[in-house]
C-alpha cells in the first residue's frame, strides 16, 4: 500500500502542474475562436516542434510500440518506426512553411477543414464539412485509444478496476482541455515531451544496467527464432491468444517470413504525417515562417531518440521478464512492469507519469480538433454562419464533452489492442486528408472536385482495406494506409483533369503563395 501510494503521490503532483498550466492560459484562450483553437499563431519554434511530436505520439509510444516489440520482435516495430522517423523529417521539410503561409493567405484559416474551403475558394461549404466529419470520426476513435491506455495504466497501478479508471482518466483531460484551450495543450505538451522522453530514458538505463548490460539483453533473447531478425518475425506459440510457457520459458514456432511487402507496408505508416491534423495544425500555429527550420530539427531528433527507445524496452522487457505478459494485450504493459519492478516507488510514479503524459498530450489534442471541426466548421460554417465567438466556444465545449463520450464507449473493452486503434485512425487521417495537403499545396491544377474525391475515396479505401481486402490474407495483408493513399491521389489526379481548371483567382493566389517562398 506504501508502494501504491507513492506512486499515486508522484502521478498527482504532475496532474496538478498540468492543471496550473491549464489555468494560467486558461483567460488567452478564451478571447476569441483564434486564440482557443489555433492560440493566435503565437508559438515559439521549440513548443511548436515538442508538442507536435508529443500530440502526435500518445501512450502508443510509451505502451503501443514497446508491446509490438515484446510479443513479437523488432521487425514489425522498427520498420514502423523508420516510417515514422523518415515520415516527421519529410513532412516538415516540405509541407510545413508552405502550409503556414498558405493558411494565412486563405483567409487566414485557423482549421484544417477551413483552410482546404478556402483553399479551393468554396461558397457551399461541402469539402469543409466532409472533412469536420472525417475529423470528427477518426479523432474519436484516436481518443478512444488513449483513453484505453489511461485504463491499462491505472488499474495495472492501483489494481481496480478498468472501467472506472478509463472514465477518471477522460474526466480529467476533458476538464483540462475546456479550461485551456490550444495554447495550454500546446504548453503542457512542451512538458509532456520532455517527461516522456526522460522517462524512456530513465527506464533504459536502469532496465539495461538490471539485465547485465546491452550485450545481456541482446544475449537473453537472441535464441528466439526471428525477434532480432529486420526480415523476420518471432511468432508465441498461443491457445487462445495465451502465450504458452514450459519451464518458466515462452514458446515460440519458427520464425514467420518478413518479406518486401511487409516492409513497404510498414514503412507506409510515414505517410499519415502529410495528413494528421494535429502536427498540421503546428505548422499553422507557429508565430513565424523561418522559425520552422528550427523546429524541424528539433522534432526529427526528438523522434528519433524515442522510437529507437521505444522499440528497444519491448526487447528489454522480454529479456528481463520473459513470461510475464502473455497475450498481445497485456505486453503493452512492458514499460509499467518495467517501472514498477525496477525503480523506487516514488521515481516510478514520476516516471509513469509519462504514459500519462504522453496520454494527455494527445488526447487534449484530438478533442479539440474534433471540437473545433464541429463547432466552427459544422456549427457556424453551415448552420449559423453569424453565430458569434462566444457561441462557437460554448458549442465546441458541448462536442467535447459529446466527443468524450463516444470515445469512453468505444474505449470499455480492456481488452483493445492500443497500436490496432490507432493504426486505423492514422490511416483514416493519412489517406483523407495527406494526399490533398501535398496536391491542395504543390498542385495549381487541383480543383475542388478533385479535392472532394480524394478525401472520399482515401477514407473508403481505408475502410474497405481494412474490413473486406486484408483479412483475405496473403499479398492482400498490407496495412491500409498505403492501397488508400495511392488510391486517393488517383481520384485527386483524375477527376482535377475531367474538371474545368480552377478559376484565375484560386491560380493567382496558388502563385503568390508559391513565390513567397523564392528568396
Amino acid at each position: 500500500m506504501g508502494d501504491t501510494l507513492q506512486i499515486l503521490t508522484a502521478m498527482i503532483i504532475y496532474m496538478a502542474a498540468v492543471i496550473v498550466i491549464g489555468v494560467t492560459f486558461a483567460r488567452r484562450a478564451n478571447a476569441s475562436s483564434d486564440a482557443y483553437f489555433l492560440g493566435g499563431r503565437s508559438l515559439g519554434p521549440w513548443v511548436t516542434a515538442m508538442s507536435a511530436e508529443a500530440s502526435d505520439m500518445s501512450g502508443w509510444l510509451l505502451m503501443g510500440l514497446p508491446g509490438v516489440a515484446y510479443w513479437c520482435g523488432i521487425a514489425d516495430a522498427a520498420w514502423t518506426a523508420i516510417g515514422l522517423a523518415a515520415g516527421t523529417y519529410v513532412n516538415w521539410l516540405i509541407v510545413s512553411k508552405r502550409l503556414r503561409r498558405y493558411s494565412e493567405k486563405a483567409g487566414n484559416a485557423i482549421t484544417l477543414p477551413e483552410y482546404f474551403s478556402n483553399r479551393f475558394h468554396e461558397k457551399k461549404k461541402v469539402i469543409m464539412t466532409i472533412a469536420a466529419v472525417f475529423i470528427l470520426i477518426f479523432f474519436t476513435v484516436y481518443a478512444a485509444s488513449c483513453l484505453v491506455t489511461c485504463g491499462k495504466l491505472f488499474s495495472t497501478l492501483f489494481g481496480l478496476p478498468y472501467i472506472p479508471m478509463m472514465v477518471v482518466g477522460a474526466v480529467f483531460v476533458l476538464i483540462y482541455t475546456i479550461v485551456g484551450g490550444f495554447l495550454a495543450e500546446s504548453a503542457s505538451d512542451f512538458m509532456q515531451a520532455i517527461v516522456m522522453i526522460v522517462a524512456l530514458g530513465v527506464i533504459v538505463l536502469v532496465g539495461t544496467y538490471a539485465a547485465g548490460g546491452f550485450g545481456a539483453v541482446i544475449d537473453n533473447v537472441k535464441d528466439i527464432p526471428g525477434f532480432l531478425e529486420f526480415f523476420g518475425m518471432a511468432t508465441p506459440e498461443t491457445v487462445d491468444g495465451v502465450q504458452q510457457t514450459a519451464n518458466g520459458v515462452p514458446l515460440f514456432g519458427e520464425a514467420a517470413p518478413y518479406g518486401i511487402l511487409s516492409i513497404v507496408s510498414m514503412l507506409a505508416w510515414g505517410l499519415g504525417y502529410f495528413g494528421v491534423p494535429q502536427v498540421l495544425l503546428r505548422f499553422m500555429a507557429i508565430r513565424r515562417e523561418d522559425e520552422l527550420t528550427r523546429s524541424r530539427r528539433i522534432a526529427t531528433v526528438w523522434v528519433v531518440i524515442s522510437l529507437c527507445i521505444a522499440v528497444f524496452i519491448g526487447v528489454m522487457g522480454r529479456a528481463l521478464y520473459p513470461t510475464a505478459l502473455t497475450t498481445s494485450s497485456e505486453a503493452e504493459n512492458v514499460f509499467i512492469l518495467l517501472s514498477t519492478n525496477l525503480l523506487p516507488p516514488l521515481i516510478a510514479g514520476f516516471v509513469m507519469a509519462g504514459i500519462l503524459a504522453a496520454t494527455i498530450s494527445s488526447s487534449d489534442s484530438y478533442l479539440l480538433i474534433a471540437a473545433s471541426a464541429f463547432a466552427k466548421n459544422i456549427y457556424q460554417g453551415l448552420f449559423c454562419k453569424k453565430a458569434s465567438d462566444r457561441e462557437v466556444l460554448n458549442i465546441s465545449r458541448l462536442a467535447l464533452l459529446a466527443i468524450a463520450i463516444v470515445a469512453i464507449i468505444i474505449a470499455l473493452d480492456e481488452n483493445s489492442v492500443i497500436f490496432t486503434i490507432v493504426s486505423f485512425a492514422w490511416a483514416g487521417f493519412g489517406a483523407t486528408f495527406g494526399p490533398l495537403m501535398l496536391f491542395s499545396l504543390f498542385w495549381k491544377r487541383t480543383t475542388r472536385a478533385g479535392a472532394i474525391a480524394g478525401m472520399l475515396g482515401g477514407a473508403g479505401m481505408v475502410f474497405v482495406w481494412n474490413l473486406l481486402v486484408r483479412p483475405l490474407g496473403g499479398v492482400w495483408d498490407i496495412y491500409e494506409l498505403l492501397p488508400a493513399f495511392i488510391f486517393s491521389c488517383l481520384c485527386i489526379v483524375v477527376v482535377s483533369l475531367l474538371s474545368p481548371k480552377p478559376s484565375e483567382e484560386i491560380e493567382r493566389e496558388f502563385e503568390t503563395v508559391r513565390k513567397m517562398g523564392i528568396k
